[in-house]
């Protein structure tokens, strides 16, 4: 790749994973909303642990596996078939799966901006790493930067929500963000080893908190 080839493809990168991208996930926590009602995250220390283990062992960890198969399987319509019911499978809980797929669907009808006949290939119900993961592979985004930016993407959204719930303030999200760098760099580096064969979690609170939020009267988030 060309160095304006690069730029270009950083810039959409950038533009994607940005926060005004138009795919409404301000609206999700992903079951912090419950953890913080629950007592389970408490302060700015208990957000930065929970979401170290949810990139490694729970639900972002699973978005990174079906990230990377996405990513090298972005030419091949069955595949991304297969990986996209795959992913709405794993859901743990009912607002789990309409978060992902409601993301899914908004990105790929948002990055229609950027004309590709990835979009063409793949699947209308499509969870949220898989798309991302298929279009930054068929705009060719590097693997690791493109899980690298998702990743990021996806705890910066969290530490959002987290200051929302008043666990902790703009300053000290910061921090968390900044203590992140290096798990989200260790993770990264393994993109090109990761196979499906990698899938598995171990956060059985974090899934817990999920489906206790859907009865959850009073609410910010939507998960």
């Amino acid at each position: 790749m060309n160095e304006n080839s690069q730029t270009r493809a950083l810039l959409r990168l950038m533009a994607w994973l940005s926060p005004a991208f138009p795919i409404g996930g301000f609206a999700w926590s992903g079951g912090l909303e419950r953890a913080v009602a629950d007592g389970l995250v408490k302060s700015g220390e208990d957000l930065g642990a929970w979401l170290h283990v949810v990139m490694h062992h729970g639900a972002l960890w699973t978005d990174a596996v079906l990230f990377v198969e996405a990513w090298r399987g972005a030419d091949d319509r069955a595949r991304l078939q297969e990986l996209s019911e795959l992913g709405l499978a794993l859901a743990g809980s009912a607002e789990r799966f309409t978060e992902t797929l409601s993301l899914g669907k908004a990105f790929t009808a948002a990055a229609a901006a950027w004309p590709d006949e990835v979009l063409h290939r793949v699947p209308k119900d499509i969870p949220y790493p898989v798309a991302v993961g298929a279009v930054a592979a068929a705009h060719g985004v590097p693997v690791e930067q493109a899980l690298a930016a998702y990743l990021h993407a996806a705890v910066s959204q969290a530490v959002s929500a987290g200051i929302r719930l008043g666990c902790c303030g703009q300053t000290e999200g910061v921090g968390i963000l900044a203590k992140l760098e290096e798990p989200i760099e260790a993770l990264t580096s393994r993109a090109a080893a990761l196979t499906l064969d990698d899938l598995g979690t171990a956060t059985v609170q974090a899934e817990i908190a999920s489906l206790r939020h859907e009865t959850q009267h009073s609410r910010l988030f939507r998960s």
